[in-house]
């Protein structure tokens, strides 16, 4: 069995100014028919989803998002997988400049300054937190939509997982590189922090990392490093535009890859920046019990106005790897490398993206079911009438107008769930919809 995801990087909605725009609304257009005839030509016929690695908007703004959410609908139809099977994670262009004020300036320059100490500092505070938390403020509710919020602890939110095989599944950890962005960035200033740095392990798992920014862009990108290098299998980034891949050896027997992706829409197009995306096949090689991962790099041909093999940024037109992966099972391993295992709560609950031969019917139909209410509640209607629902249904109490986090957006229509309310939150949001 593989999983074939989409990968897509540095999208930068928003960004296109007078004739720009039809050019890159054209080349949007053919990513599309590429993808389907890409899609077609695997074993599956199909994604498992898409992953996007960052940038997705240019300014952080509401309508990028949405203009964004409505093409990501068609990106995923025609890869063959559900709209609500997409990853990612922010970008520094997902954080609102307009929403940085001075007293956000010196935060950020004191945490750029001093480091872990400080950001914990902040972090203890909840009006610190809100106001760091705040430059996200359109990018929180579309990557809800998703099922992949942010930590409004400076943590790692909940992971997906995929089940490639008996005993062996992916992990994919999502990091927020733009924790600590601002108006401007500079190389090796960034912080990612102890919280998100820490990757946990646990038997029978493979971890693959998602980042906007490259692991030099870190102050702690030594320890970071080394916490990939040791934890992870695959390291998949964006922000540089300049697609590379290289396998690095850490131990006999264990391997880790690092990916850097291009932009699919860059700012600028030309012969070194151009269009690109990728389709990455994750698949269990019985024989060495290791990873394979295939990659099928696309670029923009502009002689002939659309996608075709990129023979040239990655190596090939379809590099493989086989990554050594000691945390696989294999049938004759009865020893297993010492692991983390931490206590999930109930804001990192496991979902499970791809385990056909483990769900049941009704379980699949209540993760498909909740999966596309998050999506429609978080994408398709307003904070005011997200806020109406909550209230209405009891979620939280009558009279209530102050502004909710997205974490206690996310808790209070949990909380409805829980008690069996999914088809009430359905109905409002079909309500709100047909006004």
């Amino acid at each position: 069995m593989s999983l074939a995801f989409v990968h897509l990087s540095d999208i930068h909605f928003g960004q296109e100014k007078g004739g720009d725009l039809y050019i890159n609304n054209d080349v949007k257009e053919r990513l599309i028919d590429d993808v389907r005839q890409l899609v077609a030509q695997l074993p599956s016929r199909k994604a498992a989803g898409l992953i996007v690695t960052g940038d997705i908007a240019y300014a952080g703004k509401e309508a990028e998002y949405k203009e964004a959410g409505l093409w990501l609908d068609r990106v995923a139809q025609a890869a063959g997988c559900k709209k609500t099977d997409i990853q990612l994670v922010p970008g520094n262009h997902d954080i609102d400049r307009d929403e940085i004020t001075k007293a956000t300036e010196l935060m950020l320059q004191s945490i750029t300054t001093e480091g872990q100490q400080a950001l914990d500092g902040f972090l203890r505070s909840p009006v610190d937190t809100a106001l760091l938390y705040r430059r996200f403020l359109a990018y929180q509710p579309f990557a809800q939509a998703y099922r992949c919020p942010l930590d409004d602890q400076g943590g790692q939110p909940e992971a997906h997982v995929a089940h490639l095989a008996e005993g062996r599944s992916l992990r994919f950890i999502r990091l927020n590189s733009a924790l600590i962005c601002s108006k401007r960035d500079t190389h090796g200033k960034l912080i990612l922090g102890a919280r998100q740095r820490v990757i946990a392990q646990r038997p029978g798992e493979e971890i693959v990392v998602l980042s906007h920014h490259p692991l030099g862009w870190f102050q702690d990108s030594e320890d970071a490093t080394r916490y990939i290098r040791n934890r992870a299998r695959v390291f998949i980034s964006g922000h540089e535009h300049n697609p590379s891949v290289r396998v690095e050896s850490v131990r006999q027997g264990q391997d880790v890859m690092m990916l850097a992706a291009g932009a699919t829409v860059p700012p600028t197009q030309h012969d070194t920046f151009t269009y690109t995306y990728n389709v990455i096949e994750f698949g269990w090689e019985p024989e060495t019990d290791s990873l394979e991962v295939k990659v099928r790099p696309r670029a923009w041909d502009d002689e002939q106005k659309r996608f075709v093999n990129d023979a040239v940024r990655l190596g090939g037109q379809q590099p493989r790897f086989v990554l050594g992966c000691p945390n696989f099972r294999g049938p004759n391993q009865s020893e297993q490398a010492e692991t983390v295992t931490p206590e999930l709560n109930d804001e990192q609950v496991e979902i499970v993206i791809s385990a056909p031969e483990q769900a049941h019917a009704q379980d699949e139909k209540m993760t498909d079911e909740y999966s596309l209410l998050l999506l429609r509640f978080f994408r398709d209607i307003s904070p005011d009438n997200r806020l109406k629902i909550l209230v209405d249904l009891g979620a939280i109490p009558p009279g209530w107008t102050d502004a909710l986090s997205q974490p206690n957006e996310r808790r209070a229509l949990d909380a409805l769930v829980k008690k069996g309310r999914l088809q009430d939150i359905v109905q409002a949001v079909d309500q709100v919809e047909q006004q």
